[in-house]
Formats: C-alpha cells, structure tokens, sequence
C-alpha cells in the first residue's frame, strides 16, 4: 500500500536470460520469510479477537477502560508510520520485528474492541469467510497472467475516492450506505491484496519488492487482510441486523 522499496522488472533478452538461479533461491527464501511472519500476525491477531469475544469478564473490562484505546491507536500510528516511513527501522534486526511486534498487538487489540459489539457467530463466520477470500485471492495472485503491478496509481486515487466516500457515508446513516460502503472497500482490499502479492512475487512481473524489505511485505499483506477482515464482518453484521 506505500510506494516505497519497488524496483522495476523490465528487463531486456539477455537480462530475462542472465537471471541467476541465487535470485531466484533469495526471491523464494523472501516470500518464505514474509508468509512465515504474517502467519504469526494472524495468529496473534485471531487468538486475541476469540479471547476478546468469548471471555465475557475481558469483554467488561475494555468496555469500561476507554483510555487503554487511545494508548493503542497511538501505539498504532507511531510504529506504523516509523515502519513506513523510515528505511532503517524497517530494515535494522531486531528494531524492526519490535515494531511489527508492537504494531501487530496494538492492531490486535483495537480489531478486538470492534468485534466485542458484534455476535460470536457473526465474527468466526467473518474469519472463515475471509480466510476463503485470501487463499483464493492468493492462489489467484499467483496463478495469473495479469499483471496487477502496474495498478498502483488506479488504486491509489480507488482509495483516496473510497476515504472521501466514507467522510460522506458519515453524514448519510442507514444500512444500504454501510452495505455498500462495505462492499467496495472489501473490493478494494481484495485487489491490493493480489497487487502487494505480486509485488513479493517480482519474477515475471513490472515492479517488485527489494527482498531486504520483508517486514514492508509483511506489513502490506497483514493491513490488506485485516482490512477485508473488517468489512466482511461489518456486512455480516448489516445482514444480521
């Protein structure tokens, strides 16, 4: 979702030719690293919405603790734009996995104080589905001809209309607003999931992701998910209303 760290793939023939097989072998070792570390994000994340949602006595608490919030969207905002922002906190070991670390667990739990106001049901039903949607969109990324790299700028301007959308949706309460609104930005977040895929991906495809930024990678892929996350169980919970 930042354009930050993208080289371009256009090679010439006897470029195309002279790719080795070690930058093949460092490109796979790249998307090992990054699926091994989101899969631990996901798996913080998940396990702290089920305790949030399920342990009533949790439930309570952060319902009446409103400044432990506001301490984690700060947590939030500080690592992520450090992260984005600074090459050498993305890229220095151990700095950048305590960031991922902090920004994964302030993320985890502003997730879970959202999900505590929908139905146990209606948030696992929201995790099975997205999980569905990932995968497809995933094997999809990876399987395709299409060359989504080359639609950072369309989706940048999806998104700036998206936020503008939202700052109107505010204004315009009711369920077929939230449905939609909903709708598109699960669509939105659905293609920058096959784009920043693609962009691990490199290889065949115009721009790629320098393999030095794996927490970037990890990043991007862990923001798209839970974004698709968030707006499939806010249309479940329009459904069920």
């Amino acid at each position: 979702m930042y354009q930050v760290a993208y080289t371009d793939q256009n090679y010439d023939t006897e470029g195309a030719k002279s790719f080795s097989f070690d930058e093949e072998s460092v490109r796979k070792g790249f998307i090992r690293k990054v699926y091994s570390i989101l899969m631990v994000q996901l798996l913080i994340t998940f396990g702290i919405i089920t305790i949030f949602v399920y342990v009533d006595a949790v439930k309570d608490w952060v319902h009446k603790t409103s400044w432990i919030f506001w301490v984690a969207l700060a947590v939030l905002l500080v690592t992520m734009i450090c992260m984005a922002c600074c090459e050498s906190v993305r890229r220095q070991t151990p700095l950048n996995f305590i960031f991922l670390l902090l920004f994964t667990l302030a993320e985890s739990f502003l997730l879970s104080v959202t999900a505590t106001y929908y139905a146990a049901n209606e948030v696992m039903m929201a995790v099975g589905i997205t999980a569905a949607v990932c995968l497809a969109l995933t094997l999809f990324a990876f399987q395709t001809k299409w060359d989504f790299t080359m639609c950072g700028g369309i989706l940048l301007v999806a998104i700036v209309v998206f936020l503008i959308f939202g700052i109107v949706a505010i204004f315009i309460p009711g369920k077929v607003i939230t449905l939609v609104y909903s709708s598109i930005g699960a669509l939105i977040f659905s293609i920058y999931l096959i784009y920043d895929t693609q962009l691990m991906m490199g290889g065949k495809h115009k721009y790629a992701i320098s393999p030095e930024e794996y927490i970037f990678a990890a990043l991007n892929l862990y923001l798209d998910i839970i974004n698709i996350f968030m707006y499939i169980l806010a249309i479940i919970g329009v459904a069920h209303k």
